[in-house]
């Protein structure tokens, strides 16, 4: 009796340390084996661009330009993104030509742009195309200005 009480407890301490020692050496993340379908594909793609419109849109709220020039400023910065996507996809043999490259594409983007609009906001678009812009100011401005208008009206 005491052997098998003995073996018992033997076997069921060694399946408890199996347990937790096979528990230990698996990774808890999902293995996906399967592509994303174009559905996904064109639903992220969809998000991206409805998600850069709002950000530019929502730039274009800080500068001082009339509706025509921010028309102007806004293509000029969806097509600077557009370009700069297309150089980050395309492969480069050193980091040197990449930088470049992306260098070069801002002075040439923006030249124009520089006589047409202010020296305040042309620093602003700079500051934006480095990635100093703060959008969470600019929509918590956004909020407040809903919340008064709400507020007024009752």
């Amino acid at each position: 009796m005491k052997k098998a009480v003995l073996v018992l407890f033997a076997l069921f301490i060694g399946l408890n340390l199996f347990g937790q020692r096979r528990g230990r050496n698996t990774n808890n993340i999902p293995q996906t084996n399967r592509e994303p379908s174009e559905q996904q594909i064109a639903k992220q793609k969809r998000q991206v661009e409805e998600r850069k419109q709002a950000f530019v849109a929502n730039f274009l709220t800080t500068l001082e330009a009339d509706d025509f020039q921010k028309e102007i400023i806004k293509q000029t910065i969806i097509t600077y993104y557009d370009a700069k996507i297309a150089i980050l996809k395309t492969r480069y043999e050193r980091q040197f030509d990449l930088e470049k490259d992306i260098k070069g594409l801002y002075d040439m983007h923006f030249k124009d742009l520089e006589e047409l609009i202010s020296e305040s906001d042309m620093a602003k678009i700079k500051e934006m195309i480095k990635g100093n812009f703060d959008e969470k100011e600019i929509v918590k401005e956004k909020r407040k200005k809903k919340k008064k208008k709400r507020r007024k009206k009752d």
